[in-house]
Parts: structure tokens; sequence; C-alpha cells
């Protein structure tokens, strides 16, 4: 094993830098008193719930931003929103980046395989962590629920789907791993009693009436923030974003875009007998968590924690050795989408480039095209020897 190998596997050296940088941000915002304000904006949530305000709206009172979560947030926040400020946030950030490692510590792969996935995501996790933001949870949730569909454990899967879809809409996407499941009516049956289940639940902690009338002003709410951005904002890091402000074609619709973009998404499901294969699979989980984000105008940089770990299960699913291609692909995604809003990058070239013209999508969008292209020509062959291989990985597991 080479010295890079060796250091990138290095588990004590990735634990400290996954979970290390992202403590390090929070412990240092609550130091200098200068929490980040999203945190203001979930904690408010929660409270408005139980006091029967309304969430959205302004509400300069308490935060500077608005508020676009479902009522099952409330409850999500609920453990975090009664503590002291400091403590609240430290623990709100390290249970979000301990949530996505135990998703990804599921996934059933090498050890050294978990550490490359972890630790291609630390200083992305570190970017969502710094603004205190959901996406970790978000994108733990969609891979939660690949590891139990895999694992037939579809009314558990079901649950993982419902509460992210119920909070951020975002999780919806773990409907993509449907023809995966071997009991597709027990997993259907389950939608539907989660379904029921979590619509319910918040009225625990408010009353029907403000339960139904927040779900009414929800869909408001999703439907003006998808109007406000598309257009000179710090959202809309998306393969929209990127051609509208590249080629400057702002009258360009999303759907133009997403609607090709679930057409190709699709070609996955044009190989029915490679479903049950893990490496195809891990195709899908990788290009479902990519696609997610880079098909929404809703897309900041915070978010693409979730796309990252898209990358990282794409990197570590690749025959070795790995191509020059794929190799600069993976160190193109590092330095743009990763390092660019940090002080690890030129600002400038971040400032009049990169914000603009919506390049932190870039590396995303071209590795997602190479999944779609892996997923076309896959190698049916392959697929089988790699099947033998998990098989007898986990026969000793």
């Amino acid at each position: 094993m080479s010295k890079l190998a060796k250091l990138v596997t290095n588990k004590p050296l990735v634990l400290t830098l996954y979970f290390g940088l992202s403590l390090f941000a929070v412990v240092k915002s609550v130091i200098v008193q200068h929490i980040h304000n999203n945190y203001f904006v979930y904690k408010w949530g929660f409270l408005n719930t139980i006091h029967q305000q309304t969430v959205f709206g302004p509400q300069l009172q308490h935060y500077g931003d608005l508020y676009h979560y479902g009522p099952v947030f409330a409850l999500v926040m609920a453990p975090f929103g009664l503590l002291p400020d400091g403590l609240s946030v430290i623990l709100w950030v390290m249970f979000n980046a301990w949530v996505l490692y135990v998703a990804i510590k599921l996934l059933p792969l090498k050890e050294n395989q978990h550490l490359i996935v972890l630790l291609i995501c630390a200083h992305e996790l570190m970017t969502s962590s710094s603004n205190v933001e959901i996406n970790p949870l978000i994108g733990a949730l969609i891979i939660l629920s690949f590891v139990f569909i895999k694992d037939k454990k579809d009314f558990w899967a079901a649950l993982f789907i419902i509460i992210g879809t119920f909070i951020k809409l975002y999780g919806i996407v773990g409907l993509a791993f449907f023809f995966i499941s071997q009991d597709k009516l027990k997993f259907i049956l389950s939608l539907a009693f989660w379904s029921v289940v979590l619509f319910l639940a918040p009225m625990l902690i408010s009353s029907p009436a403000y339960i139904l009338q927040t779900y009414h002003d929800w869909y408001g709410d999703l439907l003006a923030k998808n109007n406000s951005n598309i257009g000179y904002s710090l959202q809309d890091i998306s393969a929209m974003g990127l051609i509208r402000n590249i080629f400057n074609y702002r009258q360009l619709s999303n759907i133009a875009v997403i609607v090709p973009g679930i057409v190709i998404f699709g070609t996955w499901y044009l190989r029915p007998n490679l479903f049950a294969n893990f490496k195809y699979q891990l195709l899908l989980l990788a290009s479902t968590l990519i696609f997610v984000i880079i098909f929404s105008s809703s897309s900041e940089s915070p978010t693409y924690i979730i796309a990252i770990a898209g990358v990282g299960l794409w990197f570590i699913n690749l025959d070795r050795p790995v191509t020059p291609l794929e190799s600069a692909l993976l160190i193109f995604a590092v330095v743009i989408t990763e390092f660019s809003p940090s002080d690890l990058f030129p600002r400038y070239i971040n400032v009049h480039y990169v914000i603009p013209y919506k390049l932190k999508a870039l590396p995303c969008v071209l590795i997602w095209l190479k999944i779609i292209y892996e997923t076309v020509f896959f190698n049916a062959k392959a697929a089988s020897t790699a099947s033998e291989v998990l098989n007898k990985t986990q026969a000793t597991t």
C-alpha cells in the first residue's frame, strides 16, 4: 500500500478531520458569540409551532432569514429547541455529522472505502456545519433509505423517506430505490402508513388546525421560494443555474432542464437484470445524491454535502486503478465544489467567477454525467464478479 493510500485510510486521522473540522467551526462560532442565523431559524420554527404562531414569512425579531421546512421539522428540533443556544447549536451540528457518519458506515463497504468517503466529505461537511445546516441529516436519510431497502427492512426504509420528504422534500428521491425492494407491496403500504403517522405527529406538540394550516402555507412558501431562487442569489447552484449564468439565459425554465435530467437519470432502470448487483446499485445511490442537488434551484453552497457524499460513493465504486480522467474529476470536485467557499481558495476567483457563474455545481454535473455513462456501459461480467465478492464479504461479517 502506498504512503498516500495509508494516509487517506488512516482511521484516527480521517475521523479527526471528519468530526473535528465541524466541531471546530461550531465551537468557534459559540466562543466569538456569532452563532449562524440558521440555528435561530430552526429554533424558532420549533418554538413557533408549540406556541401555534406562523413559522413562515419574515420574523426579524428572532432571525434575519425565512423558514422553509415542513411541520415535522419542529419534532426533529424538539430535543434541541429548549436548551441554551451555545450547547444546543453544538449538539445540533454534531448530531448531523454523526447521522451522516452512521449512514455511510452502514453501507456494505470495506472499512477503507468507508474512510475514503468520509474523508471526501470532511471539508464539505465543515462548510455545512459552519452554516448550521440540516443537509447532512437529509443526505443521511437518503442513504439510510437505500441501506434499509437493501437489507429487506422496507418498513423502516419508508420511514426515512417520509421523514426526509416531510422536512425538506429532498427525501422523496429515496423512491428511486423502489425497484431494489424485494417486497414492493410492503414498501408501498409502509410509505402510506408513515405518511399518515408523520402528517399527524406534529399535532402532538401543537393542534390539528394549526398543523393543517401550516401544511397549506408551506406549499405557498415553497412556490415563492422557487421563484426567488432564480436570479442573482446565493442559491440556484445547479445545472439550470450554470446555464442561466454562464450563457446569460435568464429566461431558461427549470422544467426545460429537469425533465431531460429525469429521463437521463432513468437510464439506470433500463437493465433490470442488474438491479440486484451491488456495484450497479451504488451507481444509482451516487446518482440520486448528486441529482437531487444539481437539479434543484434551491441548492446553495452548504447543500452540497449531499452531492459530495454521492461523489465519494462514485469514487470508491470505480474499477481500480482509476483512470486519469476519473482522478481529475475528483480533484476538480474537491478544489471547486469543496474548497471554493473557504480560505484555501483564491477569494478573487471565488467572488468573480465561481459564485456569479454557479461554478460550484460544475464538477458535480460532470461527475453525474460520468455516472450515467458508467450506468449505460456497465460491464455485466464485472458486475457478476463484484456481486460474488460482496456476497463472500457479507458472509464473513
